[in-house]
């Protein structure tokens, strides 16, 4: 198969679709591989690199979505990438259709099969390929928030492990899965207060095992979450529910009991977000405030640190690259239905139930594409 890896073309996103060793592993299972230039410069690979593992070098995306049978990407993609698109190409990247429905318009009518890594699944029903970034997003949540926290940046000029003398910054997690473990995993590590709120009876009790006095693990109800909105310096929204668009858990209300110049992190805003307030922002002008309140809500935020987030992506995402490319997408999907739960968009047809909730539009079952 001819796979092509294009350069993202996002706001401030620096990953790639493959690293230049996951090319190699491409090429050794008789695939050819097109890359553009300057594809890999984001997590220090030039072109070189990737013509030394026997890539390509192509100059324009153009050629890239011309020539080649699968497209690996990293972000959802851009309008003009949708364009170029065509019937039966694959496409094989985060989508994050839920909250978009122009992207969603965009490739169906392309006529792509298009398989998003968020909603590939395993069999503990978790999402495998969403996982790596979820880890790299959630410490980062902790990062950004702690920065965005001092006060040139609007913040409450609050140091979250404080100092001694001086009371540790208040941190509430929403969600214990992937994004909120890793960012109360960071929290802890700064010394700062963490509370993480949870439905679940299991994840609570995974979560009040591994933290033990170090973190503060409660039920999450309407109640509990306005208390602890009142008393967090850094709130980071860490809700999901797969491919479908995130709850609104945060109301504008509940923003004017809250501290003056606290922030919230929206790490579900790939999702559309989990706060009503939350409009997707880049890592070029991260932050705004609304009624005081500082939000962060980056709709790439592994892109920040690009080369860890490539590894981390590729390592889970390049074992399905190679099935598609060996088998072809229908072989591959009907062997598989964990990678069968990644197919979003096929031949014109939407394939995601939540997808077509969310918007309001039909959605056929995945497996009438095969």
């Amino acid at each position: 198969m001819l796979i092509g890896v294009p350069k993202e073309i996002k706001n401030h996103e620096y990953r790639v679709g493959l690293t230049p060793e996951s090319v190699a592993e491409l090429i050794q299972d008789g695939n050819d591989v097109w890359v553009q230039t300057g594809a890999g410069l984001g997590i220090g690979a030039d072109d070189s690199e990737y013509e030394a593992q026997g890539a390509t070098i192509k100059q324009a995306a153009k050629e890239i979505f011309d020539g080649c049978e699968m497209i690996v990407k990293v972000k959802e993609p851009q309008p003009d990438e949708c364009a170029m698109l065509r019937e039966g190409q694959i496409l094989y990247t985060y989508l994050h259709l839920a909250p978009d429905p122009e992207q969603t318009r965009a490739l169906i009518k392309s006529g792509a099969v298009c398989i998003a890594y968020e909603t590939v699944t395993d069999e503990g029903g978790h999402l495998p390929l969403l996982k790596p970034m979820s880890q790299v997003a959630g410490r980062l949540a902790i990062q950004a928030g702690a920065n965005a926290l001092q006060k040139e940046n609007g913040g409450r000029g609050v140091l979250l492990g404080g100092v001694p003398g001086v009371n540790s910054g208040k941190v509430l997690v929403i969600g214990g899965g992937d994004v909120g473990y890793n960012a109360a995993l960071m929290a802890v590590g700064m010394q700062a207060d963490v509370t993480i709120l949870e439905r679940s009876n299991e994840v609570m009790e995974k979560l009040s095992y591994e933290f033990g006095v170090r973190a503060n693990v409660e039920r999450s109800t309407p109640a509990v979450l306005e208390q602890r909105l009142a008393e967090a310096d850094l709130v980071v929204g860490a809700v999901l529910i797969p491919g479908a668009a995130a709850p609104k858990l945060v109301t504008r209300d509940m923003l004017g009991g809250m501290k003056d110049g606290a922030v919230l992190v929206d790490v579900a805003i790939d999702q559309g977000g989990c706060f009503e307030t939350s409009k997707p922002t880049t890592h070029a002008d991260p932050t705004y405030i609304v009624d005081g309140i500082v939000h962060y809500c980056v709709a790439n935020m592994p892109g920040a640190v690009a080369r860890t987030s490539t590894y981390a992506l590729n390592a889970a995402t390049l074992s399905h690259a190679k099935q598609i490319a060996r088998h072809g997408w229908k072989t591959a999907l009907k062997a598989d239905k964990h990678l069968l739960a990644g197919l979003n968009v096929c031949h014109g047809k939407l394939t995601y139930a939540a997808v077509g909730e969310a918007q309001g539009i039909e959605a056929v079952s995945p497996e009438s594409c095969l």
